[in-house]
């Protein structure tokens, strides 16, 4: 089957190990001083590995490739212990992966193994009024929603009360995706520059009024893009460039981390020294 993966650029890596404790599915190895992927049925191919990486040798690429097995990768997380569990759980969460994240719950339960207490409140809903994922041993504590404490009217009137403003954009460019904007382009020159993982705007509600006010943007992925291509054309934007500042925002999952490397490698090749900064957001969409 086709599907995303993990390839490492061997002429790049390094063999620090630093993606290894970073894949705790245990796909990676150090074998003859470089890392390798030792197992297609390890590698969720979500990338966990890729912003731990000091020299960007690792990519997501999709090829033929056996699929993915939950239940493998459990047999090895399982023997790391519940410090590893929880840190697998929430890489499965993080990334949406409801089916692997049940299947790697179900493997907990039929092997006796007990399941971390706040992973099992947030699978089962317990702490709120959803169920985003069933839990395997279910639970009597879930509640059902509860009617809003002024019905009716009332409540209509309170939503539309509480509805947010309408507000303008700051954005002040067009286009925005790094594979589009010319390293040439006018309004780099000067700028102060929100460079963004593409996840940003959409988690973080207040992304225009705290992170775009004033800036010109540019947003990419780090994981399914182009890593290489992004920082050659980084390189060349800095060095033809007189830019101010650069402010990286990403995410809070591993993979996004892979842009600050791209931001700090173009930086270095360009032999410029600009400001930077960044600013990380949480799944929940709150500034951390």
């Amino acid at each position: 089957m086709k599907r995303q993966i993990i390839t490492i650029d061997a002429n790049r890596c390094t063999g620090c190990g630093l993606c290894i404790p970073n894949c705790p599915e245990g796909a990676l190895q150090i074998i003859d001083g470089t890392a390798r992927l030792v197992s297609d049925l390890s590698c969720d191919g979500l990338g966990a590995c890729i912003g731990h990486c000091p020299e960007g040798a690792i990519t997501i690429e999709t090829r033929e490739a056996e699929a993915y097995d939950e239940s493998t990768v459990m047999e090895n997380i399982a023997k790391q212990g519940p410090n590893v569990i929880r840190a697998h759980l929430k890489h499965l969460e993080n990334h949406g992966q409801d089916e692997y994240f049940r299947e790697a719950l179900g493997y907990l339960v039929d092997h006796d193994i007990e399941i971390p207490e706040e992973v099992t409140k947030a699978s089962c809903g317990c702490d709120g009024v959803t169920v985003p994922k069933a839990h395997p041993r279910g639970c009597d504590e879930v509640t059902a929603p509860q009617p809003h404490p002024r019905g009716g009217d009332e409540a209509a009137a309170f939503a539309e009360s509480a509805a947010p403003e309408s507000r303008s954009s700051r954005l002040r460019q067009w286009p925005v995706q790094i594979m589009l904007v010319p390293p040439h382009a006018p309004f780099l020159n000067g700028a102060d520059l929100l460079i963004a993982a593409d996840c940003v705007p959409f988690a973080y509600a207040e992304f225009h009024e705290k992170l775009l006010d004033g800036k010109v943007l540019l947003v990419g992925c780090p994981k399914l893009d182009d890593a290489q291509l992004y920082q050659d054309k980084l390189t060349e934007m800095f060095k033809y460039n007189n830019v101010a500042s650069v402010t990286v925002a990403h995410m809070e999952v591993p993979c996004c981390f892979g842009m600050v490397k791209l931001v700090e490698s173009a930086m270095e090749s360009s032999g410029k020294n600009i400001l930077f900064e960044t600013r990380m957001i949480s799944v929940k969409g709150e500034e951390m």
